[in-house]
């Protein structure tokens, strides 16, 4: 398993996460984390052969999308 910086940094407190910069590092983390459920979403519904699970991994794959696609407009708004 690969090493994961923890969140909020160490010595860190969530209620401290208001500089620009830790926004930028949670969003960062927030699309690495959407990034993962899409690759495995992609990945189950390549190999389903069943209708009816290859539809709902397809809904998990959209859903993600759509997520990364929201995060990354909020964070185009945080910049404004």
């Amino acid at each position: 398993m690969q090493n994961q910086t923890p969140f909020p940094p160490e010595g860190m407190s969530l209620l401290q996460m208001d500089q620009p910069t830790d926004i930028g590092a949670l969003f960062h983390r927030l699309n690495n984390q959407l990034g993962v459920i899409l690759a495995n979403a992609e990945l189950l519904e390549s190999r389903l052969s069943d209708e009816a699970g290859q539809a709902r991994a397809a809904q998990i794959v959209t859903s993600a999308v759509e997520a990364i696609s929201a995060v990354r407009h909020i964070r185009e708004h945080c910049r404004d």
